[in-house]
């Protein structure tokens, strides 16, 4: 990819060669699942496709120029994902298999160590799965409480009430920095000091934020910071784990065997440094790597107008959907969200819908979007999501909005 004097979503997309691909025969696809996962461009497959070729071979295990090679690419990855979320040293990046690899590793090492029965654990009630049933998994092994910062009806959370849920008790306050379903952003700073003040660690699920907008993660002062590879146009099968430099030191490892040790007998083992000792075995190797060029990718787009340019597309479709019969938007006004928009429909199945506008080209994601007790929250139990990317364009959420009411019109009459 060039670098472009303009933002310019229609030359962006001759990158990606899936969405030159036609679906259903002759429709023209129509990509609006990125919350769920991002397509990748050309130049992410070509870096790891020669990886592979020329310079594929276990990591930090030979001393044959292959492996050293490959070693060199690795590490290179790591610092590049340190300078993206402008971490303080390389060790502090821990690569996993993703997010929720990520987050339970967190649960099963820091939790397991530093947390004892009576202490609280807060979560919000717009958790991921993956943010809640690692915790709830703790909290039965260790007998610990799990609180819910609740959201008020428009999918904001309630701030008021902060101070009644976050006490002395509180340990670790996990929470994502976007809902994956109401596209709400929350204030990262405010409540990670918030957190601090009371003594607690806080964890941020940034599955949602960091392929969309610029990460700082000194300047937010957040103890930990998750995401994976695939919703930032990278690999499957690749995250990270971001954690302060003085608490994973302090952490024990959470899996055993080959890479994460020092030395081992018959007796014990000595932890490596780190963070080779949260890194146990062959690690996703050409995965962090094919990192890299969707890192620079978004770095020579330019986060700040993929941020802007998604912000317009939810916007545009909320503006156009805020009319139609029958169909509810879930969460907060436009100008408080991120890049996804998801909505109910009256008398309408969200696979029904997913189904039919599928047929018209158009990928969107139905269902409880892995947040059952977000859903229950509205007293519903699935919806409709359109999510985007720095790929889509107004003119597919004109024809989506198009497609949507005469979608309805057909399946309601």
């Amino acid at each position: 990819m060039s670098q472009h004097a303009f933002f310019d979503p229609e030359l962006l997309r001759e990158d990606f060669p899936i969405l030159q691909q036609p679906v259903h025969g002759t429709k023209k696809l129509v990509y609006f699942d990125n919350g769920a996962s991002t397509q990748r461009p050309h130049q992410v497959m070509d870096v790891m496709m020669d990886c592979y070729a020329k310079s594929y071979s276990n990591v930090h295990r030979g001393s044959h120029s292959l492996s050293l090679i490959a070693s060199d690419l690795f590490e290179d990855a790591r610092e590049a994902v340190r300078k993206f979320i402008n971490a303080e040293r390389s060790q502090e990046i821990v690569f996993t298999s993703g997010t929720t690899g990520s987050i339970n590793l967190v649960a099963h090492s820091f939790g397991e160590a530093f947390l004892s029965p009576g202490d609280e654990i807060l979560l919000t009630e717009m958790e991921h799965h993956s943010n809640i049933v690692p915790w709830q998994q703790l909290a039965k092994r260790l007998d610990l409480k799990l609180r819910f910062l609740p959201i008020d009806r428009q999918g904001r959370l309630e701030l008021e009430a902060l101070d009644s849920f976050l006490t002395e008790r509180t340990k670790l306050f996990s929470f994502a920095s976007v809902s994956n379903v109401l596209g709400t952003r929350n204030p990262v700073e405010e409540l990670t000091r918030r957190a601090h003040e009371v003594g607690a660690k806080v964890m941020v699920d940034a599955a949602q934020s960091v392929p969309h907008e610029p990460t700082d993660v000194r300047h937010s002062d957040v103890d930990f910071l998750v995401f994976s590879g695939h919703k930032m146009m990278g690999p499957t099968g690749v995250g990270v784990l971001y954690g302060k430099e003085a608490l994973l030191e302090e952490m024990p490892p959470f899996l055993g065997g080959g890479s994460m040790i020092n030395t081992v007998s018959q007796e014990c083992f000595t932890p490596g440094e780190l963070p080779a000792k949260f890194e146990a075995g062959t690690p996703a190797i050409v995965q962090a790597i094919g990192m890299v060029p969707a890192i620079e990718y978004l770095q020579r787009v330019g986060l700040q107008q993929i941020f802007a340019h998604e912000q317009l597309l939810a916007a545009k479709l909320m503006d156009r959907l805020g009319s139609v019969d029958r169909l509810t938007i879930l969460g907060p006004p436009a100008e408080e969200r991120g890049g996804i928009v998801s909505f109910v429909i009256q008398g309408v199945n969200s696979m029904d819908f997913s189904t039919m506008v599928d047929l018209k080209g158009f990928a969107i994601r139905n269902g409880h979007h892995c947040a059952m007790p977000l859903h229950a929250k509205f007293g519903i139990s699935e919806s409709s999501r359109a999510s985007f990317y720095l790929y889509n364009t107004l003119q597919e959420v004109e024809r989506f909005a198009d497609q949507v009411e005469e979608t309805i019109a057909m399946l309601v009459g």
